[in-house]
């Protein structure tokens, strides 16, 4: 097998392993009861992409739907892993900086709380960029010709759905988040024009 897929697979497993604490809020969410939750195809739809993009991926490391490995690939598809692996985690320490105020869905607990730390601090949606990176870092990382449009696909559901949760904050926190949103970039951390 070859050794950018091999390391891909070993990081799909450690990430579900650290996720499993994001899983468990997840349900949380399922169970708590909510100040807020709007109704809207946002609140799937993302979701079950990105669930579809894993499990390309995962077809993908076994070389289906992917272009053949030749040597002119490699540079693209080792900054591509590099990238990969690194958003990955980053995406992980993004669930963990929000603790309790995380949920699968987009909501608002009754103890919801602007998160303003770690990456939260520059960015208002980390956890949306590292997806994007993730996605299109692993559809070149395996060359993966199926993989790509997908994560092409999603760009605009996440910023949508970045879009509504913002909405949300701003609805219910009113001028804290308001200030919150002019010290913060929204999903890439580069400086206004």
């Amino acid at each position: 097998m070859d050794p950018i897929n091999i390391i891909i697979g070993l990081n799909i497993i450690a990430t579900l392993g650290a996720n499993v604490s994001g899983a468990k809020k997840g349900l949380k969410s399922k169970i708590s009861v909510a100040r807020e939750k709007p109704q809207s195809y946002l609140q799937q739809l993302p979701l079950s992409l990105s669930t579809l993009t894993l499990i390309v991926l995962i077809i993908g490391i076994f070389q289906v739907g992917t272009l053949s490995y030749n040597s002119e690939y490699n540079v693209l598809r080792i900054v591509a892993l590099l990238a990969y692996l690194l958003f990955s985690w980053i995406q992980i320490w993004s669930y963990k900086t929000l603790g309790e105020q995380y949920s699968q869905e987009v909501l608002i607990f009754r103890t919801h709380k602007i998160v303003n730390q770690g990456l939260y601090r520059v960015i208002r949606h980390p956890q949306y960029l590292s997806q994007i990176v993730i996605d299109l870092g692993a559809a070149f990382a395996t060359i993966s010709y199926v993989l790509l449009p997908l994560a092409i696909i999603q760009i605009p559901l996440l910023v949508l759905r970045a879009k509504l949760e913002e909405n949300l904050m701003e609805k219910h926190f009113k001028q804290d988040f308001i200030d919150y949103k002019n010290k913060t970039r929204f999903i890439l951390p580069f400086p206004k024009f």
